[in-house]
């Protein structure tokens, strides 16, 4: 298997599987969602299966409790984001809501997997995009699993300040998806095309 390649499914599983399991832990942790279960095995099929109904607080997942991690400035809190990034689009109908993230999801892929093709993979100007691209495929897929699996994105990282502003909830997959795209924001530069140079004019 081509370095690139192995980079790109090393990187991309490994974004997904962190992601997917501090999700499984905030469930299991920070939500009732667990209660009854006894076996790993029950535990994943309540993790994976469709939500019942919003309860309490509109969620579907009823939290119980949180932690703080930095007391008036970083808590973990289980949230639920039905919509796009910080919460956008999310009072789109459903119907609606859901073909249009799984279109845009399914688009994303494609195009990362067509620009990542296009990297030789040997050449040092384009590390920041090899490095970058599994990045950002790797937090698509992660959110994209929540939505197919319950139609909503767990998030549970909530920076604030004094409880006066707050940065919207995040995860995982958000992480990896903003520092991909920081790098390719880099890749952009570092890799910026330079006008070439004019041919000699013949001699008369």
């Amino acid at each position: 298997m081509p370095r690139k390649y192995a980079i790109l499914l090393a990187l991309t599983l490994g974004v997904i599987v962190l992601d997917q399991w501090t999700k499984y832990l905030v469930v299991r942790d920070l939500t009732t969602r667990f209660d009854g279960t006894t076996t790993l095995s029950e535990r994943l099929g309540a993790f994976y299966s469709p939500a019942e109904e919003p309860g309490r607080r509109g969620l579907h997942f009823q939290p119980k409790t949180h932690v703080e991690v930095a007391e008036n400035f970083f808590r973990l809190r289980y949230a639920e984001n039905p919509g796009a990034a910080w919460g956008m689009f999310r009072d789109l109908p459903p119907n609606v809501r859901g073909p249009l993230f799984h279109l845009v999801s399914l688009g994303a892929v494609l195009l990362i997997v067509f620009y990542f093709r296009k990297l030789s993979g040997t050449d040092p100007a384009e590390v920041w995009a090899l490095w970058g691209l599994p990045l950002v495929l790797g937090g698509a897929l992660g959110n994209y699993i929540d939505r197919v699996a319950r139609a909503f994105v767990i998030d549970f990282l909530e920076a604030h300040w004094y409880d006066k502003a707050a940065w919207p909830s995040f995860n995982v997959a958000d992480m990896a998806i903003c520092i991909g795209v920081g790098m390719l924001v880099v890749d952009a530069f570092v890799r910026k095309e330079k006008p070439q140079a004019s041919a000699p004019a013949k001699a008369s």
